[in-house]
């Protein structure tokens, strides 16, 4: 079972090539990732076998109802498969490097089962509010 864990901090070189820190790297094991917009403004990577076990629980629902259609659409709509080179490198389509406003800088979060691609600022920002609210409790 992979446990992604931990943030890092790459940027973006040119092409839009996102180099995965290699602790990530030896948990994914596989060449091909999927690519797809994650709820808050982030891209969510799933290893392949990943994406194919978590959409296997979404295709279980009917599309009879409303928001089983809106989470397909709204995840496999964005969704793309993509190659890491031999220098543990992918390409980040500009669609999706659009949605969470990233340029140059990310912030890379391990979330157990996936990896979560942030713009730093967004994540500063998001995690500041999840602590104050956790800081409620």
């Amino acid at each position: 079972m992979k446990m992604l864990l931990g943030e890092y901090s790459p940027n973006l070189t040119d092409g839009s090539r996102l180099a995965l820190p290699k602790k990530l790297r030896e948990q994914i094991d596989e060449d091909t990732v999927i690519l797809t917009k994650g709820f808050e403004p982030c891209i969510f990577l799933y290893a392949y076998s990943d994406w194919l076990n978590e959409t296997a629980k979404h295709m279980e629902n009917s599309i009879t109802e409303h928001t089983t259609r809106d989470l397909k659409r709204y995840m496999y709509s964005s969704a793309s498969d993509v190659s890491i080179d031999g220098q543990g490198r992918l390409v980040v389509p500009p669609m999706l490097l659009e949605y969470a406003s990233i340029t140059k800088e990310t912030s890379l979060i391990g979330a157990g089962d996936h990896i979560e691609i942030w713009n730093p600022n967004n994540w500063m920002h998001y995690i500041e509010s999840v602590s104050k609210n956790l800081a409620k409790l």
